[in-house]
């Protein structure tokens, strides 16, 4: 229960900064900037080493891929309806195509299933990492809509390698193969720590309740894919591939988690519907906690 008052304290107290004016108009970008260049950086190298690719895990490694993907067709086809304009079709894609697995996920993992349930639910979470930490963040910065980014191949991949998490990500799979970085682990744990309250904390100072409805139909769309069709493709995909016990019902859930942080915050900085990033973090978080129980009951039943 402490992991959910986490969430909800720390969302509130930055919509209470906002309203009280206790905070700068644009502070939550020194916010996201320890939660982009300290905190998930150290996510990476605290994590990704202890990542054992052993035969029975191919759900979880697979299963963000298909979420990815699957968010690249959902969004193709909503946007042949509407016609978005090139900063929300990028927004909707991103936030759609990569889920809350890590600070969100695991206490949902722990509240569900216990700490068995939790190694899958770091595999599934360090590939998501991956994916945000490459063709995500190529994504946001090859559609981004600040007047300093040129939005060209060698630009944005000069953004991607200069990237913190980025390099951390690298650093992480290589490193450890030629000396033990264990010994860091304490103070990685630490820096770990601060990710969640600072990156909530940050969504509660961007959070405009009063917004909604001018972004009711996109964030719509969003929540629908990432809280129900998102799962749904890696229900099936499990079931296919004859997964059983908590590899496929752990995997389920995570698919099952509201939008990705801090690709929401990246996004957001890079001026990519910012309204829309920072209010469908918290409608999503709020919803998924229901869905979410859904798909637990769902996967214990078939799995």
């Amino acid at each position: 229960m402490e992991y959910f008052a986490l969430i909800f304290i720390c969302i509130f107290a930055g919509v209470a900064a906002q309203k009280f004016k206790l905070a700068p108009a644009d502070g939550y970008k020194a916010v996201n900037a320890w939660v982009l260049y300290i905190a998930i950086p150290a996510l990476a190298l605290r994590y990704i080493p202890e990542i054992n690719l052993s035969g029975d895990i191919f759900v979880p490694i697979i299963s963000p891929f298909i979420v990815w993907g699957g968010a690249w067709i959902f969004v193709y086809i909503y946007d042949l309806k509407k016609r978005l304009d090139r900063s929300s079709r990028a927004a909707l894609f991103v936030v759609c195509g990569l889920g809350n697995t890590g600070f969100i996920g695991f206490p949902m993992t722990l509240a569900y299933y216990g700490n068995e349930g939790l190694t899958v639910a770091v595999i599934y979470d360090q590939f998501t990492f991956i994916i945000f930490a490459t063709i995500g963040v190529f994504t946001i910065m090859r559609n981004s809509q600040t007047a300093h980014d040129q939005a060209n191949f060698y630009n944005v991949t000069k953004k991607i390698v200069r990237f913190p998490p980025f390099i951390a990500s690298v650093t992480a799979l290589v490193l450890p193969n030629i000396v033990d970085i264990s010994f860091i682990n304490p103070l990685l744990d630490k820096l770990v720590a601060t990710m969640t309250p600072m990156a909530l904390f940050s969504i509660g100072l961007q959070l405009k309740i009063g917004e909604i409805r001018s972004q009711a139909k996109l964030l719509g769309a969003g929540i629908f894919y990432k809280l129900v069709l998102a799962p749904a493709l890696v229900f099936v995909f499990a079931f296919l591939m004859g997964a059983k016990g908590l590899t496929a019902q752990v995997s389920v859930l995570e698919a099952a988690m509201s939008s990705h942080i801090t690709a929401s915050l990246l996004a957001s900085q890079h001026n990519l519907n910012p309204k829309y990033c920072s209010l469908v973090i918290g409608l999503g978080i709020a919803i998924g906690f229901f869905t979410s129980f859904v798909w637990y009951i769902l996967s214990i039943a078939m799995f």
